[in-house]
């Protein structure tokens, strides 16, 4: 049987900082200056036509193949500067992990790169930087946050018979395995705060892609866009070859696709998450190979599990994404 429910030991919160607004806030404010002060290796994975991926490398010194290799994937506005992949990532190096940090098509320093939008259902970009990772180190891990975890669990079940062998193992962070359902979600009035964060970032990255490819993105789709959900059907959708925003979500949810996972993979979530409904987390069966676990805590809000932690920015789903993975690879 494949667990579901709230682990014990990996994360215990003041009293002060227990529920979902108060664990995503307090996850920003602890994190918001956490910076990647290792040595990074830039390099670039042609994933598709025009579709070229930024990931940043830390290896471990000595051969690589001594070494296991986490791909680290962010959240929605996110990059390889994210705090919550830094966080990640430098636990990670100091137990023995080479570090990838991958940006997704267009996000971060990436935009350089590719002016092609992001969105949760392009998996094969992940199956790209995997393969690519999995030509450098024989044992390779994936750690997504949000949006990224939903798209590495996704690529998981669903790309099942292209992923190469030396992926032994994902663990997603937070992940909207219902994206309808979360958009819902962020347009609740106590979400608004959240939703005003997005749509600013949203609005700024496609006006970018205005100014640069006129001849590619339409101007001023982004103006009526007032949610998510708006903006996946002015301009993700269209953009990103779907019939409207609940096709995207139909076809891009990793929600369905839980059962067909063959390997191990950790789905680690707050039921107080305020922008990932619980119904959501757990209505789908799992495989009964019991390789995928579903922990899901009382608290910890939106990517936010602060609590006394050895990740940088008392990040408590660090260690625990990390125990998982090292079980995993046998590091």
């Amino acid at each position: 049987m494949a667990q579901v429910g709230s682990p014990n030991g990996f994360f215990r919160p003041h009293p002060w900082l227990v529920g979902g607004h108060r664990q995503t806030i307090a996850g920003y404010w602890c994190r918001r200056l956490l910076r990647w002060t290792l040595p990074a290796e830039d390099l670039i994975v042609e994933a598709d036509e025009e579709v070229r991926l930024l990931l940043r490398a830390t290896w471990q010194p000595g051969p690589r193949s001594r070494w296991p290799a986490l791909l680290i994937v962010h959240g929605l506005g996110g990059s390889d500067a994210s705090p919550y992949v830094v966080s990640t990532g430098r636990l990670a190096f100091a137990r023995g992990w080479h570090v990838l940090r991958m940006n997704m098509r267009g996000a971060g320093d990436g935009e350089a790169l590719c002016l092609r939008l992001y969105n949760a259902g392009l998996d094969l970009d992940l199956l790209a930087a995997v393969r690519f990772v999995a030509g450098v180190a024989p044992r390779v891990a994936v750690a997504g946050f949000s949006l990224g975890a939903g798209q590495a669990l996704l690529a998981l079940g669903r790309r099942v018979g292209q992923l190469p062998e030396a992926l032994r193992a994902v663990a997603g962070v937070s992940p909207p395995l219902d994206l309808s359902a979360c958009a819902d979600a962020l347009a609740r009035p106590e979400n608004r705060l959240y939703q005003h964060y997005f749509m600013g970032m949203l609005r700024e990255s496609y006006k970018r892609r205005v100014r640069a490819r006129p001849d590619l993105f339409e101007a001023g789709r982004e103006r009526g866009a007032r949610t998510v959900r708006d903006y996946d059907e002015a301009i993700t959708a269209p953009y990103g070859g779907y019939a409207d925003a609940a096709d995207y979500y139909a076809r891009s949810s990793a929600g369905p696709w839980l059962a067909a996972i063959d390997r191990p993979a950790l789905v680690l979530a707050a039921a107080d998450d305020p922008m990932i409904p619980g119904e959501s987390l757990t209505r789908w069966p799992l495989p009964p190979s019991g390789r995928v676990l579903r922990e899901i805590a009382a608290t910890g809000g939106h990517v936010g599990f602060v609590g006394r932690s050895e990740a940088p920015g008392s990040f408590c789903a660090a260690p625990r994404v990390l125990d998982f993975l090292e079980e995993a690879v046998g590091l």
